[in-house]
């Protein structure tokens, strides 16, 4: 069940995003850069990012879109060492991502290979449906895209973190946009 937000403004929500090796976690694809920053209100809480060495190679798909080498990954930490610190990090809040659901799932595919599936994700607001309810009409929903409809000028450079800001930046433009129409945001269980 969709938990309504209706006090916004007092809640804490952990904005974050992932760089993979691919698109797919149930093949094999696994993350090589997790960033968050932790808000509430207008305010920026902490910060958390980390690049992480997956054991595999990158897709010459991803490198061509988040430019990670592997010579940037070769002493960088495992999921195990840099997992439990971002649950920690995110404990108390509600997460929020662009398009969660693929971050989510490579999260949850990261606690399957590491035999943590005690671990919970906390509920999540996803502002690409944000972005659909409150911008309808639009031709495409890329981050990106909905940026610039938001009359914001950051652009996307595919890095975990940038994203993250970029998320920010758009997530309080939607929820200007929803206060202003009394629309409430859904945080889900993914």
């Amino acid at each position: 069940m969709p938990k309504m937000l209706k006090n916004i403004e007092e809640i804490e929500f952990t904005i974050f995003d992932t760089e993979t090796t691919g698109l797919n976690p149930f093949t094999g694809d696994r993350v090589v850069e997790l960033a968050a920053l932790r808000v509430k209100g207008q305010a920026r809480l902490a910060v958390f990012e980390a690049l992480i060495n997956p054991g595999r190679e990158i897709s010459p798909g991803a490198f061509a879109v988040n430019k990670i080498t592997p010579q940037m990954l070769e002493n960088a930490p495992r999921m195990a060492a840099v997992l439990p610190k971002f649950f920690d990090f995110i404990q108390g809040s509600y997460l929020c991502a662009y398009n969660a659901e693929f971050d989510v799932n490579f999260i949850k595919q990261e606690l399957k290979l590491l035999s943590n599936l005690s671990v919970s994700i906390p509920p999540t607001l996803d502002l690409l449906g944000a972005a659909r309810q409150l911008l309808p009409g639009l031709a495409r929903y890329a981050l990106t895209t909905v940026a610039q409809e938001l009359k914001l000028d950051h652009p996307q450079v595919h890095r975990a973190f940038a994203d993250v800001e970029l998320s920010w930046e758009v997530f309080k433009k939607l929820k200007n946009l929803a206060l202003e129409k009394n629309i409430f945001f859904n945080c889900i269980n993914l």
